[in-house]
């Protein structure tokens, strides 16, 4: 069994969302430098750049998240309400409109609400696109093609830092990062109007009414490929029913009525109390492991240590990111989830310290140019990018399923979606001002030291061996 040609259509257009969310992820990383007004002012209709310090740019960064997590609270009665497809476009609109008031932004207000509305979109979008791909996929290939919401996102971030290269270069022109917002809004657009063509989730329909079962069977013969019947006639293969083994029925029900997430949160029962506990910490583990401050931050973290080749790192960063989405499908299988989980920490956690030391040593000798510290940075952030993506990207989201009984998975899923928008904003907005505050002020005030730039890292690690300890020790596999 396998997806048809239109099939593959149905899952590129919802694809579409992973990718808008990981573009937005890293979208300003690139622009920071002719965002913040670091290069000379040219009259125009539209400002070229904004006043912008640390604090002000953490935050427009960081409200991308509160938008997701407003996204991913309203994310499930939106599915329930408008279905499947509708809520993709209500997600793709809200990625449209965000990125074209950033694109035409003329203060740094309208260039916050825009990143909020962005946000929104991407916060349903994430929590829908993976449940849509699951639901459409037949079930012998669902696990395989699961790995495309992840996919999305790595390849979001690689094209916009791709863009952002050329774009925020002087040759490219004043205004010319408006358009890197504008390809968001034009990828947003498209996936809008390209809705009214594609089919709502068969399984959605089979869950709200027994009688829509013609319909889906229906739309399963359309996006699946069939074994061909007797004589070659793909007519002869047999019509799907709710027995075929690819099919998917409603999700049965059990002995125990679905958990809310406030229930599970506020009064959890006993047997979901420690299943909490370890989600809970692997997605505080995940998140202030400092993936996103890297991601984020990669040009500002490197510009002091690397300022002619910092953001072509950040390129390279991305490009690793990509790379290594595709072992996990494997690893996960053969060494287990919770070895591959802590070979990953174990890495990161490495990365975070010679990290640290190295942009301290790569700091406190700059003014004498690039030195083998600076190599060694750029070594160890590509390490720790590619330790994270080994397992603690993928696993902190597939081990729900397997710590908590079936009538807490979709309580504990909202629990950690939700702290994951929380975790990934507090690390957006702090990053910037703990980094100054650690090296003893931002670059320019007379305390500034260059040679403790790094020491942020070593918060991180710590952060991440307190809390990764805890599940080392709950999860019982």
């Amino acid at each position: 069994m396998a997806l048809s040609p239109y099939g593959w259509l149905v899952v590129a257009w919802i694809t579409a969302i992973p990718f808008g969310y990981g573009y937005h992820i890293s979208v300003l990383n690139q622009l920071h430098s002719v965002l913040a007004c670091e290069s000379s002012l040219i009259p125009n209709n539209l400002p070229t750049c904004f006043e912008l310090n640390d604090f002000t740019f953490s935050a427009v960064t960081s409200v991308f998240n509160l938008g997701g997590l407003l996204g991913s609270a309203q994310a499930n009665v939106l599915m329930e309400k408008f279905g499947r497809r509708g809520t993709a476009r209500i997600s793709a609109l809200f990625t449209a409109l965000g990125s074209a008031i950033m694109c035409l932004s003329g203060n740094v207000s309208l260039l916050g609400i825009g990143r909020f509305l962005t946000g929104i979109g991407s916060g349903i979008g994430i929590c829908l696109a993976p449940l849509y791909i699951a639901e459409v996929a037949p079930k012998s290939i669902a696990s395989t093609l699961g790995v495309l919401t992840q996919l999305g996102i790595v390849l979001g971030i690689f094209f916009t830092q791709l863009l952002g290269v050329y774009f925020s270069s002087p040759d490219a022109g004043p205004n010319a990062w408006r358009l890197v917002l504008f390809f968001s809004f034009v990828v947003a657009l498209i996936q809008v109007f390209m809705t009214g063509f594609m089919v709502e989730s068969p399984r959605y329909l089979r869950s709200k009414s027994l009688r829509a079962g013609d319909e889906a069977r229906a739309i399963e013969r359309r996006i699946w490929l069939h074994d061909v019947g007797v004589g070659g006639d793909p007519a002869a293969s047999p019509l799907l029913d709710e027995r075929d083994p690819e099919a998917h029925p409603a999700a049965p029900h059990g002995n125990f009525s679905a958990l809310t997430a406030s229930q599970t949160l506020f009064n959890p029962p006993a047997d979901v109390r420690l299943p909490l506990l370890i989600v809970c910490c692997a997605m505080v583990g995940q998140q202030f492991s400092g993936i996103n401050a890297v991601l984020y931050y990669s040009n500002d973290i490197l510009s002091q240590a690397l300022p002619e080749l910092g953001k072509y790192v950040s390129l390279g960063i991305t490009v690793v990111n990509v790379i290594m989405t595709f072992p996990p499908i494997l690893l996960i299988e053969k060494l287990g989830r919770k070895p591959l989980l802590f070979f990953s920490v174990a890495g990161a956690f490495i990365s975070l310290i010679v990290l640290g030391m190295s942009l301290n040593f790569a700091g406190a000798a700059a003014s004498t140019g690039p030195t083998a510290w600076t190599t060694v940075s750029s070594v160890f952030i590509i390490f720790f990018v590619m330790s994270f993506a080994i397992g603690l990207g993928p696993v902190p989201f597939v081990m729900i399923s397997e710590v908590a009984p079936f009538y807490a998975v979709s309580s504990l899923s909202t629990i950690a979606l939700s702290l994951n928008w929380l975790t990934n904003f507090s690390v957006s907005l702090l990053f910037l001002p703990l980094r100054n505050l650690l090296s003893g002020g931002a670059p320019g005030n007379p305390h500034h030291d260059p040679g403790k730039i790094g020491r942020v890292f070593w918060v991180f690690a710590a952060i991440l061996a307190l809390v990764m300890s805890v599940v080392w020790r709950k999860w019982k596999v």
